[in-house]
């Protein structure tokens, strides 16, 4: 059974040592994230392995679902529990062939409902929306209106993630208008207790009401 997206989705940072990556992580799981996308943007093909491998174990040990990012040679190379797939990367529908029925796929959709659309009949599990607020990661990002994610929840029929500079401030205005998951980096991990963060995160999706 696939996995449910729902709650804080932890995103890696850019980080080269291993060791300092999996003790962040390992915070972020037993602060309670949902799932965990390994995302490395610098790092070279043979210390991305090894860091998805390290994550893999550890979202293992904690039931967690682990993601790749953009990669579906590591994403299958490891059994990863899904892949995530952007604007530039390869076609949806050969990612799905490749990674089989039963992986999590999904999609950035930046703020375009219709490529969401799309994304789902291309084998999208789910559709990632944003950026929301202005981004430290991506400051050039395309921002995208609350709105997208009230007719995203009214027609697609699959979780949607929202992203993009989101904060412990602002996150339950994503919740309220109809984000299934949130997807952090900087707020989560650059926290000065990243357990207290992630389970702070989580609190939200408990008293959040949606509009």
């Amino acid at each position: 059974m696939k996995a449910a997206v729902r709650g804080l989705y932890a995103v890696t940072p850019d980080i080269a040592d291993t060791a300092e990556l999996a003790a962040k992580v390992e915070a972020a799981l037993v602060g309670g994230a949902a799932l965990v996308q390994y995302r490395n943007k610098t790092a070279d093909p043979e210390l991305r392995l090894v860091q998805a491998g390290t994550l893999r174990a550890l979202c293992q040990a904690r039931g967690v679902p682990l993601v790749i990012n953009d990669d579906v040679d590591v994403a299958t190379a490891l059994d990863a529990d899904g892949l995530h797939l952007g604007k530039e990367d390869s076609m949806l529908s050969e990612a799905r062939a490749r990674l089989g029925p039963e992986k999590l796929l999904g999609a950035s959709c930046y703020d375009r409902l219709e490529d969401a659309v799309a994304a789902v009949r291309a084998g999208a599990d789910y559709v990632a929306f944003g950026s929301f607020f202005a981004s430290v990661v991506k400051p050039g990002a395309v921002r995208a209106p609350l709105t997208l994610l009230r007719e995203a929840r009214q027609g697609l029929g699959v979780p949607t993630v929202a992203i993009g500079g989101i904060t412990l401030d602002n996150a339950s205005q994503l919740i309220a208008a109809g984000a299934d998951a949130v997807a952090v980096i900087s707020a989560l991990f650059s926290a000065s207790d990243i357990r207290v963060a992630a389970e702070r995160f989580n609190e939200l999706f408990k008293t959040t009401l949606r509009t």
